[in-house]
């Protein structure tokens, strides 16, 4: 799906792309980064869709998503840890 649909379908479902992020525990960084790469992934597609189609059926999606009580994937790995700087000390160079 383009970008393009997808903002159309959360229109359709009339919420905003950071309501949309928020409510799916979704990034709204990385929701926009498909800006640039013109697609959005599948899962996020189907779950515009289903908004969209719920909202035009009188279905309050939120009510059902909300209770889920979603969490927001953390950054892991080597790459993504804190850690202290060291500073050289002039005996050490």
């Amino acid at each position: 799906m383009t970008f393009i649909d997808f903002k159309k379908l959360l229109l359709d479902a009339e919420i905003t792309l950071p309501k949309f992020s928020k409510l799916i525990q979704v990034s709204e960084k990385n929701i926009q980064s498909y800006k640039k790469k013109g697609e959005v992934p599948n899962p996020i597609a189907v779950i515009a869709t289903l908004f969209a189609t719920m909202h035009k059926s009188d279905i309050d999606y939120r009510a059902l998503i909300t209770p889920l009580e979603l969490k927001a994937k953390t950054k892991k790995g080597a790459g993504f840890s804190k850690k202290e700087k060291t500073t050289k000390k002039p005996e050490d160079i």
